[in-house]
């Protein structure tokens, strides 16, 4: 493994979907998620998270301590097997060993031996105490650039599940699934250095895990294809690396430097501006990639700041 990561990094990443549901949300029936105030569309970190863990474990022998139909503290007690191969009782599981340097042992393990462990932190104090660690990768949540609308679709099933719906509904099922026709969708996320290459905090986070990340936020969605979510696609991904570990800016004033245009027969006007406001009402809606233009304001950019565009 390469060394922990020393540089803090702010990241854009900007991905769309075409006739398909990106994040359903179970409280609503499935309905893809939105801001119900703006009609903003949203996609969870989690739902984030759980594509680069699955993409993680396609793509590498990383083992992922997230992953379907894992049982964690079976996970757990590797640790402890490793650490503490004389502890057996099952109640001197439940909490960290008195010994300090015993119970960072544990967590360190961990995090050696799990990439998302390592990358997003996790809570392991589930019966089987094996600490927690804040990860130094972190996303927001994802927001689409526009409004959508989700529609309703109806579909039929031809076959039955019964003996007695064949013969009642003559075999026929009626369903819905929830559908964005097209939507934009923005993400930030952040890299802290101390948090990976902290003496005693850090997780280890290595330079390797990095570009895994990278790697990952580029080709996710190539690989969680379902007849739910459509065609998604991640478009570009914008970092903000600095030279330091702590950062030479605030990521907010970083962000802020990324702008996104809604274009149309030549005419390009900032998304939120007033040129936009005044005079895109009689567009058509966004349906493509290419309706949108994403420019990055480097003019003036803080010292120790360096922009890299994948």
């Amino acid at each position: 493994m390469s060394n922990p990561v020393t540089n803090r990094y702010e990241f854009v990443l900007y991905f769309d979907v075409t006739n398909g549901n990106p994040n359903g949300d179970p409280d609503a029936g499935n309905m893809p998620r939105l801001d119900p105030e703006t009609n903003l569309g949203l996609v969870s970190d989690v739902a984030l998270k759980r594509k680069v863990r699955n993409y993680v474990a396609l793509a590498s022998n990383n083992r992922i301590y997230m992953s379907e139909g894992a049982t964690l503290n079976l996970l757990h007690k590797e640790a402890w097997a490793e650490v503490l191969p004389d502890v057996t009782k099952a109640e001197d599981f439940k909490k960290l060993p008195k010994d300090e340097a015993k119970a960072r042992e544990l967590t360190a393990w961990m995090c050696a031996n799990f990439w998302d462990v390592r990358t997003f932190g996790a809570v392991m104090s589930t019966g089987v105490n094996a600490g927690q660690v804040r990860g130094p990768v972190q996303f927001s949540f994802a927001k689409s650039v526009e409004p959508i609308l989700p529609l309703e679709i109806s579909i039929t099933r031809m076959a039955a599940t019964t003996e007695k719906d064949a013969e009642d509904k003559g075999g026929r099922t009626m369903g819905r699934k929830h559908i964005v026709p097209y939507g934009l969708y923005c993400c930030h996320g952040y890299v802290s250095a101390p948090l990976a290459s902290h003496p005693v905090k850090g997780t280890g986070f290595s330079e390797d895990d990095l570009e895994l990340l990278w790697q990952a936020l580029g080709n996710m969605f190539d690989h969680d294809r379902s007849a739910a979510r459509g065609e998604m696609a991640s478009r570009k991904l914008i970092l903000f690396r600095h030279q330091s570990a702590l950062g030479n800016a605030q990521a907010q004033s970083l962000f802020d430097r990324v702008k996104t245009l809604r274009v149309h027969q030549g005419a390009a006007h900032e998304i939120g501006s007033d040129a936009y406001y005044n005079n895109t009402g009689n567009w058509p809606p966004a349906r493509k990639w290419e309706d949108y233009r994403v420019t990055i304001d480097r003019e003036g950019l803080p010292d120790g700041v360096e922009i890299i565009e994948r």
